[in-house]
């Protein structure tokens, strides 16, 4: 059926003047965004295959440009539209540095960053710095890939929070799995990022582990309870 035969208050335009946005289906809410039909499919048909190309509402923020235009019915105007609302989705979800985030507790940094980190398919270790106030004043990916306390160099963490003029660091990584629970590694990159810390007078607050919307804080489980060793 093509979106025009619908009755006027079931096309998702109406529906959401009438019902509100909650009340609509993702395909309904696509075919808002993709708003007009191509060659006999109407918007809702078109957003019903865009939604038949991916496992799970989640994957869509993951496709590329190419991969919408490959869509039957998007072509690259719409491809355009979409990456972009999929984009400012993941922004308003995870915030950004000019929300001025304060850090009062490790559940705030997680919801900062749960929307950028949770779905990565690769590893990213990221360095947040903190001014006097514990508001966050930049981010920066120090590491792409499987973590390793000989690959993820104090150097390039603490030179960066110096250039910033930080007065501590909170640092991020995600585990793929989904499973927050702390590696070798990970204790052993997170004791050695102290100890630089501790020499330098810039303190490593936590380590946060971002797993399937959820986070471990080894600060709240007790990894950093005591100071860490003198060698690593």
């Amino acid at each position: 059926m093509k979106l025009n035969d619908l009755a006027h208050n079931q096309k998702p335009r109406e529906r959401l003047l009438s019902h509100g946005a909650s009340h609509l289906s993702h395909a309904e809410l696509l075919a808002i965004l993709i708003n007009t039909g191509s060659k006999g499919y109407s918007s809702l048909d078109i957003a019903n295959e865009l939604l038949k190309s991916v496992t799970n509402l989640k994957e869509l923020k993951h496709l590329s440009l190419n991969d919408l235009n490959k869509v039957k019915g998007v072509g690259i105007y719409k491809s355009l539209i979409l990456k972009a609302a999929f984009e400012l989705g993941e922004r308003m979800h995870s915030g950004s540095i000019d929300d001025k985030i304060q850090v009062t507790s490790p559940k705030d940094v997680a919801d900062f960053m749960m929307g950028k980190m949770e779905h990565l398919t690769q590893e990213k270790f990221i360095a947040l710095f903190l001014n006097s106030k514990n508001i966050i004043i930049k981010q920066k990916t120090i590491f792409v890939g499987t973590l390793n306390s000989s690959i993820v160099h104090p150097r390039e963490v603490f030179s960066e929070a110096v250039k910033c003029a930080s007065n501590a660091i909170i640092v991020l990584h995600n585990h793929p799995s989904g499973d927050t629970t702390p590696s070798e590694e990970d204790i052993k990159t997170t004791d050695r990022l102290r100890i630089c810390g501790n020499v330098l007078g810039i303190e490593v607050l936590d380590h946060i582990i971002i797993g399937d919307h959820t986070y471990l804080s080894m600060v709240e489980e007790g990894y950093f309870d005591n100071s860490p060793p003198i060698h690593i």
